[in-house]
């Protein structure tokens, strides 16, 4: 890397990782070399052409993994000024409106339309319908959260929190046989998850088969008590729907 041979650096890299899999020395050394190689092509796309859309969009998420939300946002805002079409860039738009944490009242609202935006581009964005069936979990709209996270499973079979978002507000809209579908899908995508396990057990309890409902809740016991399991908070009691 200090002569600039990058190419030879990383057949080197992949030679250490083949011979050494999970060595902390040569799992540091890869950190280090690829982080070198992400600063030069950085600098080289910033060099060859500074006002391309690929460099704005560049800065831009590099100013939002800094946490300068205002500056992403304009940074986002004039890569659709130059090309309003741009796949992807209306979903970052509304994904860093909700990151922000001084986002105002209207920042929900102003998020929606720009994931609204995107799938009138890209209809295919299977995070685009989560985070609108998220936005309407939020806010008891149990209709439009199961429209938009059905939407997202069809478009993504492997988008277990997707199945698991859609499981929940079926729980919540008190559609307990159709919950469990969706919820078995979602612990096997997402076996480690006690949440998923919650909410299947719940759905299976409400539909009246306690004795599957209780191997669930086993699991979910056993899972949260050893700690084996990503630190997911058990699934909320399905709430009445207005």
């Amino acid at each position: 890397m200090l002569i600039n041979q990058t190419g030879a650096a990383v057949d080197f890299l992949q030679v250490l990782n083949r011979d050494f899999p999970g060595d902390p020395e040569v799992l540091f050394l890869s950190v280090h070399t690829y982080s070198d190689l992400s600063t030069k092509a950085a600098q080289q796309l910033a060099m060859a052409a500074p006002d391309s859309l690929e460099s704005h969009k560049l800065n831009a998420e590099a100013l939002e993994a800094q946490g300068k939300w205002d500056a992403a946002e304009k940074e986002y805002k004039a890569i659709l000024t130059h090309n309003p079409r741009l796949s992807g860039i209306h979903f970052l738009l509304g994904r860093l409106l909700l990151s922000k944490p001084d986002a105002g009242p209207t920042a929900g609202e102003e998020a929606k339309k720009e994931f609204q935006e995107e799938l009138k581009i890209d209809p295919s964005n299977a995070g685009a319908e989560y985070v609108l069936g998220e936005l309407a979990r939020e806010e008891s709209q149990w209709p439009d959260a199961i429209k938009h996270f059905s939407r997202a499973t069809e478009l993504d079979a492997g988008f277990g929190d997707a199945f698991l978002g859609l499981g929940t507000a079926l729980l919540s809209a008190k559609r307990f046989s159709e919950a469990i579908s969706p919820l078995e899908t979602a612990v096997k995508l997402e076996p480690r998850n006690p949440g998923a396990h919650y909410s299947l057990a719940t759905a299976l309890t409400r539909a009246g088969r306690k004795e599957d409902a209780e191997k669930e809740f086993a699991i979910h016991r056993q899972m949260t008590q050893k700690g084996e399991a990503r630190q997911d908070q058990p699934a909320p009691e399905p709430q009445t729907p207005n």
